[in-house]
């Protein structure tokens, strides 16, 4: 093979190498915090049942009154449940709103994930926990929707 073959079989190799970074570095660019959600949930059965919760959604420096609806909390007998949520992705309050399902993988989100990940059809992803100890939330099968009162 002739130098100048070598040469340039290198410089190919380079500018693909060159392109993987600049796509890869763009892929992992890590997500922040936008926003907030806190709410306060009903639990009435035996393991499952919560059906529903008011809470508030706060972004931008103002509040707004939210309701969610089909978030399951693993507890026993009649229950109240305080939870939180950071929220990612989110350019305009009312795109909090929607049907949220969990996802795994793909989201870089700083500090790492610290409960449940949930996104909803307008790309805006929450990463939701409980505030209480001994009390686990649940997507269940179908997620939840949050509601903007």
């Amino acid at each position: 093979m002739s130098n100048y073959r070598k040469i340039f079989l290198l410089m190919v190799a380079m500018v693909f190498l060159i392109m993987a970074t600049i796509v890869g570095a763009q892929q992992e660019k890590p997500l922040y915090p936008v926003g907030s959600i806190s709410f306060e949930s009903t639990s009435i059965a035996a393991g499952v049942g919560v059906t529903w919760g008011k809470g508030t959604f706060t972004f931008e420096g103002k509040k707004y009154p939210i309701e969610i609806k089909g978030l399951k909390v693993l507890a026993a007998g009649i229950s109240k449940v305080n939870a939180v949520a950071d929220v990612y992705n989110l350019t305009k309050a009312s795109d909090v709103a929607g049907t949220y399902v969990g996802i795994s993988g793909g989201v870089a989100i700083v500090g790492g994930v610290k409960g449940i990940l949930a996104q909803n059809g307008s790309g805006v992803v929450l990463d939701l926990r409980a505030r209480q100890k001994g009390v686990s939330l649940d997507l269940g099968t179908e997620g939840f929707t949050i509601s903007m009162r």
